[in-house]
């Protein structure tokens, strides 16, 4: 039997003004300096520049976000309590690099590790949780990888808790910007800390070394790196008028230049782009007709809110196209793929999602599924001639 397609353009509503903006072409992002680097949107997870996002490079402290994920998870799940006592063992106080300053057999609070993680980017704090957690540093690890796995970080692998060099060890740009928004949507109120320019822990007050928390105020988190090997790295997000950005910049040359860097990213996506959320999931977008069902028809949606980001300005230049069968035969199952949203600017394709089932239909009775078989069979032939 022939099953025609039919193509819908459908006009996207005005969220603003109906009256276009005056707008110039969009610029190149700037030169960045840095080993890999990249510029995301949060929601809709458009690249807005990007240098070698998918090489494998030393993450440094960068690490402890991971480390952080695996942590939050754990607390999230039940399995820890910011209250509980970790008692400090010889191998965590330790541990070289950047510390806390915890001491042997005294026993300290997750919720100062996690802070002194997070803020201080005390690798013995590392150590301490991933010891508390998992038994060692070594088996934390494993862990580690398998969240990484689930979040989607394709190019990651994990040694250590803390970043300190070891083979085999290594993130890419693409990566860490996953895990930043994993973080974000998961752990809402743990990642909040990567927000705090300091903390005071055992008398010593040390503070935060995303120096953009200070420069920025629309930043509010992620976490900054450095080893002679990584040089100087720096997750960032920042948050303007409800758009979020993340920003990523690995192997720059000093702390000011991660900083310098990062800031170039943020200036150039917040002048030159925004994201609009076009469609909400489980909304109907589109009607289609069911035959052999118990149903005559059937909506869809997306099965996902669908953010898009594009050039100031270019919003009522934005056209959907909805690709789709004439009709469909049930049983249909809810969430099958039916058809497919595209979105166009200018003419090219911007963005495509499936277009979903938003119930399911049964398959009719024997007389409707006999009549409609029928009543097909003659629309073979009407479809044929077109």
């Amino acid at each position: 039997m022939n099953m025609n397609y039919r193509v819908l353009m459908v006009i996207l509503t005005v969220l603003t003004s109906t009256v276009m903006a005056q707008t110039i072409t969009t610029p190149k992002p700037p030169q960045i300096a840095a080993n890999s680097y990249l510029l995301m949107d949060f929601n809709s997870e458009t690249l807005l520049a990007e240098f070698d996002v998918n090489k494998k490079v030393e993450p440094a402290s960068i690490t402890k976000m991971m480390t952080a994920y695996v942590v939050f998870s754990e607390l999230k799940s039940g399995n820890l309590q910011m209250g509980d006592l970790v008692t400090v063992s010889e191998k965590a106080w330790r541990t070289g690099g950047s510390k806390m300053f915890i001491e042997v057999n005294k026993k300290v609070s997750i919720e100062n590790l996690v802070k002194g993680m997070i803020i201080q980017s005390g690798n013995d704090a590392c150590v301490a949780l991933a010891e508390h957690i998992a038994g060692s540093e070594e088996t934390f690890a494993d862990l580690m990888n398998q969240h990484a796995v689930k979040i989607g970080m394709q190019n990651s692998n994990f040694i250590n808790a803390t970043g300190l060099p070891a083979e085999n060890h290594y993130i890419t740009a693409m990566d860490a910007a996953k895990l930043a928004k994993a973080i974000i949507l998961e752990f809402p109120d743990y990642f909040e800390i990567f927000s705090e320019k300091e903390f005071t822990f055992n008398k010593i007050t040390q503070h935060n070394r995303n120096t953009l928390l200070w420069r920025d105020p629309s930043v509010d988190g992620f976490k900054t790196g450095h080893t002679e090997a990584a040089g100087y790295c720096l997750v960032a997000t920042a948050k303007r008028n409800g758009m979020r950005l993340i920003t990523v910049v690995m192997g720059t040359e000093s702390q000011k230049a991660r900083a310098d860097e990062s800031q170039k990213l943020f200036n150039y996506g917040y002048r030159f782009f925004e994201t609009n959320l076009l469609y909400k999931a489980n909304e109907k977008r589109v009607n289609i007709e069911v035959w052999k069902g118990v149903d005559e028809s059937v909506d869809l949606g997306l099965a996902q809110d669908l953010y898009i980001t594009i050039p100031r300005g270019q919003y009522n230049n934005l056209q959907a196209k909805v690709d789709m069968p004439n009709y469909i035969t049930a049983p249909i199952s809810k969430k099958q793929i039916i058809g497919q949203l595209n979105i166009q600017l200018h003419d090219k394709v911007v963005a495509v999602k499936n277009l979903v089932a938003l119930k399911s239909v049964q398959a009719g009775g024997w007389w409707t599924r006999m009549t409609d078989g029928v009543g097909l069979w003659f629309k073979s032939f009407g479809d044929d001639d077109e």
